[in-house]
């Protein structure tokens, strides 16, 4: 049976670790990426996302540097994300050590270079970034270009097209629920889970472990946060023992074997 994954998200702007909520992103965190990296390196995260969320394109450099910087310390899978808008800038990313890219408005307004990167590094090399917005009717619809840009599509008719451009993995994430420590947006979560059959992360609104198990519940095949990993010790293996302990089959390594904090 495959294992679970607990996934650790650094938000990146302008260089700088940044708390998001809503995708407003204003606190600061950590000074230094690498740093944040060092930490869920000792406490044995299975996978790390780092996403640029910089206003500005010209931040393309910059972030570059930063995934070259933290990927030389970083000993298990790196994905990367934000502003992936040329085949030539992908490439500089996976070169510099990310092992995944993650791709969200191209799908939109780029679907030709999207199809490209997948043929060139692989449907597993790539994770499609979906964030979820209610429009003015209270329906569910997809969010591109930094969750600024409404566009008609529900998010799992979304998922399905992002699949067939070619990404192998989707995150999904909802505006409403980022950073606002209710847990998951578990109703449109499960409608993703169920539209496709490539693995689906669950993201933004943890605040307790047990929002972690409501996304595994539903199927989710790996689960991730931000804001809390940074503000508890030990935090991804505390995560981990407490999936354990509730029976998710969960990578063993990492596990702590005290109570949660």
């Amino acid at each position: 049976m495959i294992k679970k994954r607990v996934i650790a998200v650094i938000i990146i702007r302008d260089g700088r670790v940044v708390q998001s909520v809503q995708f407003k992103h204003t606190n600061v965190i950590h000074y230094d990426a690498y740093h944040a990296v060092e930490a869920f390196n000792r406490w044995s995260v299975d996978e790390i996302v780092v996403l640029n969320v910089s206003k500005d394109q010209s931040s393309q450099n910059q972030f570059l540097e930063i995934v070259s910087h933290i990927s030389e310390t970083c000993f298990v899978p790196l994905a990367a994300g934000g502003w992936i808008d040329t085949e030539e800038y992908a490439t500089a990313l996976v070169t510099n050590g990310a092992d995944k890219l993650v791709v969200n408005t191209i799908a939109h307004t780029q679907p030709e270079l999207l199809i490209k990167i997948s043929e060139r590094f692989g449907a597993q090399c790539l994770i499609g970034s979906i964030d979820v917005q209610k429009n003015a009717e209270g329906i569910a619809r997809v969010s591109v270009d930094r969750a600024t840009h409404l566009i008609d599509y529900s998010p799992e008719d979304w998922a399905k097209n992002m699949v067939n451009l070619g990404v192998g993995e989707i995150l999904f994430n909802s505006v409403a629920y980022d950073g606002n420590r209710k847990g998951y947006d578990i109703e449109n979560l499960k409608k993703v889970i169920e539209a496709v059959r490539v693995p689906v992360i669950a993201f933004g609104g943890v605040f307790s472990w047990e929002h972690m198990a409501e996304g595994l519940r539903v199927d989710a095949d790996a689960v991730a946060a931000a804001n809390i990993f940074h503000y508890k010790e030990q935090a991804t293996k505390q995560a981990k023992y407490y999936l354990a302990v509730n029976g998710f089959n969960i990578r063993s390594e990492g596990q702590s074997n005290y109570a949660i904090l």
